[in-house]
């Protein structure tokens, strides 16, 4: 009886009823789904990882539960199994598609996230759901990775992938593509718009004796590389016209023709310094760099601003410049106040009025004085002198 009676007791120290794991899911905090969903296909193993698996140590235990049924996942079971805080199916089902709960709990605290699977038939229709984007630009070689291994590669120096390209096999004496050895990765030589496609790579795993395949499907997409565009600086102008003591922005234009991307660089300096450095009280500052479309057409900008205007910015020799991957240019530009031309401009409609009037009056004297001299016969006419 006392044998029985430890039995028992030893017995429901690890089993769980339906009342106390009622009592303690109301009591656990639901963090919700976890963002990363596990799209697998049938027949191959599958790892779900606890999203709280930093948090578990010997003060914390975690299990796990299917949501529907909410019975829990023992430790070891025929084809589902908890290895590293992980569930492992061994091998997917369709019918394992669903909702895993993983809960990390201790005497004080308890959390749980839920984890999506979705077991897919292996079929061409499901390639669009179960496949990885990767995107490589057209350039002499890229690499692909065959991803979400690592739980099933032991020995990182010993690892044999297969990789397949629209169900063709890419052996190894191909000179266009090469599988790494000892890595995930495929080397492809001269990468262009037609290497795009869906590309298989898979490897042999075995688990207590019994092998498994595993394979990973990709969706590699090519893209041409853009050329970089040249840029043009088509502001500021040469001269600035502006009133001491007033807030003035000289915004660097600079055109970059239809291209929408552009890896250009542009900056002010004054008297072959940076601004920054130039006015380290900050009087004078570059405004953020801006890029928009005009017309179509692309342009990047960054202002100069002074806050306000002195008189020994009318000395100094500011220059904008930009850089990209294939030139650069600079152009200058001074500060000149505008009082300076007012008089000027003002006197210049008035001296045009007085060389007309002038030359009005020298034009009737002359012919008046030729009239009397020669004698010269007035032909009337309908139009009068003026």
């Amino acid at each position: 009886m006392f044998l029985l009676h430890l039995v028992i007791v030893g017995a429901s120290a690890f089993t769980l009823q339906p009342e106390e794991h009622t009592a303690a899911a109301r009591k656990c905090q639901s963090r919700g789904k976890y963002f990363k969903k596990y799209l697998r296909v049938e027949e191959e193993p599958v790892v779900l990882r606890c999203p709280q698996a930093p948090l578990a140590s010997p003060d914390f235990s975690m299990r796990w539960h299917r949501n529907v049924s909410g019975r829990m996942v023992p430790r070891e079971e025929s084809r589902m199994q908890i290895q590293n805080e992980a569930l492992w199916i061994l091998p997917a089902l369709q019918t394992d598609s669903g909702t895993y709960v993983c809960t990390v709990s201790n005497a004080s605290y308890c959390n749980e996230v839920s984890v999506e699977l979705k077991v897919f038939e292996k079929t061409e229709a499901s390639l669009p759901f179960i496949s990885y984007p990767q995107v490589l630009m057209a350039s002499p070689s890229g690499l692909i990775v065959c991803p979400e291994l690592s739980a099933f590669i032991q020995d990182k120096t010993d690892v044999t992938i297969h990789w397949y390209k629209d169900s063709a096999l890419l052996d190894h004496d191909n000179r266009k593509f090469r599988a790494l050895e000892g890595t995930t990765h495929l080397l492809i030589q001269n990468v262009s718009v037609a290497d795009s496609g869906y590309y298989c790579c898979g490897m042999e795993f075995s688990h207590n004796g019994t092998q498994y395949n595993i394979t990973r499907t990709i969706k590699v997409q090519v893209k041409q590389k853009e050329e970089e565009p040249i840029p043009v600086i088509v502001s500021p102008h040469q001269t600035i016209l502006t009133s001491l003591g007033s807030r003035l922005t000289i915004p660097c234009k600079v055109f970059l023709g239809v291209s929408r991307t552009s890896g250009s660089i542009v900056w002010w300096m004054a008297n072959d310094t940076v601004v920054e450095k130039a006015y380290p009280d900050g009087r004078v500052t570059e405004g953020p760099f801006k890029g928009y479309s005009e017309n179509n057409e692309n342009y990047i900008e960054v202002p100069l601003i002074f806050d306000p205007v002195v008189r020994e910015d009318l000395n100094t020799d500011f220059k904008c410049s930009v850089r990209s991957s294939v030139s650069l240019q600079t152009l200058r530009t001074t500060v000149k106040e505008a009082s300076a031309f007012s008089w000027e401009i003002a006197l210049a409609p008035l001296s045009l009025i007085f060389l007309v009037l002038g030359g009005i009056c020298m034009h009737r004297r002359c012919k008046h004085r030729a009239g009397k001299a020669y004698g010269l016969t007035k032909i009337k006419t309908g139009h009068e002198d003026f």
